[in-house]
């Protein structure tokens, strides 16, 4: 009896940890203790995706159980991956970054997002008297980049806006972005920027870079402190409002992830406009070993770990039927997609724009 009852108390204490247990169950049957833990960093704008219990969920019904370190794509670059299986930037020249130091298993490119501006409707109908903003037939707003470096070389001043009541601040007309040295995001913005100040040319040489780095440097210095990853500015964002930039520079997941899974986030006035050109973000998993090349084909191949990518707005399949299902106005279509700079041309730009911070 007195061992029936020790027994009996012992699953008693253990059934508040059952619970923890079962919730990762495979639908197969394995238990927690079936699954293999692998462990990944990432950029941190996937956070959400793979904080997202339906994710882990998904996984554990392949036996795997994972988790992630966040931090800015080009940050990982930097960083000893030893105790990884898989490392997950933000783009593939972030991903060559990471190639040239250490061996790789394999790559993996699952889901991509656009890069794209938060802002605020009032503000977005006030630069369309400055024709960088408009809306497109299709509804959503459009950002017009040679305009806006027009604005910049210009020093146009918020307050200097005729009929400017929303937001009168005596502050450049800027886009906030992330620090160059550490973070993706900031990579794709120069790489657009630069694209437009060279004639709506990928820069090619030596010679052209050295035209436009200049002034691609100035759009980062004369914003001031910069974060260093994406997340950091975008949650500021969500919770301070024109409080904390009135422009930022963030991937479109973001945006269309939390209008797709949290009504409450996007507040009223608050809007996504596309810069023409843009840029692709091509998020790219690379395999550290066979933990980590098991995650990549998961990713790539399983059907609802792709519905969930595009439900966190990541535009893999799925994602066109995500968006019309909440009627968001988002291009299908996007025109005016260019390519970043090659590799070495990249680096040596963002190597230039980090040493201004030093002099």
């Amino acid at each position: 009896m007195r061992r029936l009852l020790s027994t009996f108390l012992a699953l008693a204490i253990l059934g508040g940890v059952g619970g923890i247990i079962w919730a990762n169950v495979a639908s197969d049957g394995a238990g927690a203790g079936d699954l293999a833990t692998v462990r990944g960093v990432i950029g941190s704008e996937k956070s959400a995706f793979f904080a997202d219990p339906a994710v882990a969920a998904a996984f554990a019904a392949h036996g795997v159980k994972i988790t992630v370190d966040g931090a800015g794509s080009r940050r990982i670059a930097e960083t000893d991956l030893g105790d990884y299986d898989f490392a997950f930037p933000s783009s593939a020249p972030s991903a060559e970054k990471i190639q040239q130091n250490v061996k790789v298993k394999g790559t993996y490119a699952p889901f991509y997002s656009p890069m794209a501006i938060a802002t605020f409707k009032p503000l977005a109908h006030l630069l369309v008297s400055q024709g960088i903003t408009r809306i497109a037939p299709q509804g959503y707003w459009e950002f017009d980049v040679k305009a806006y470096l027009g604005a910049v070389e210009r020093g146009l001043r918020w307050d200097a806006i005729p009929n400017n009541t929303e937001y009168p601040a005596r502050k450049t007309v800027l886009v906030t972005t992330t620090q160059p040295r550490d973070s993706n995001s900031a990579a794709m913005y120069a790489a657009v920027m630069s694209y437009v100040l060279n004639g709506e040319n990928v820069i090619r040489d030596q010679t052209q870079l050295g035209a436009v780095q200049p002034k691609v440097s100035r759009l980062f210095l004369d914003q001031g402190y910069l974060e260093s990853s994406t997340e950091a500015p975008w949650e500021k964002y969500l919770a301070n409002g024109l409080n904390a930039a009135p422009l930022v520079w963030v991937y479109e997941a973001q945006f269309v992830g939390k209008q797709l899974n949290d009504d409450k986030a996007i507040k009223d006035g608050m809007v996504l406009a596309y810069p023409t050109p843009t840029v692709l973000s091509k998020h790219t998993l690379l395999a550290l070993n066979d933990s980590g090349d098991r995650v990549g084909r998961l990713l790539t191949e399983d059907p609802e770990l792709r519905r969930l990518a595009a439900r966190h707005g990541f535009r893999t399949n799925g994602f066109d039927q995500a968006v019309a299902a909440k009627k968001l106005a988002v291009p299908g279509t996007l025109a005016g997609v260019v390519d970043p700079p090659g590799f070495e041309i990249q680096e040596a730009l963002l190597e230039a724009i980090a040493q201004q911070y030093k002099n």
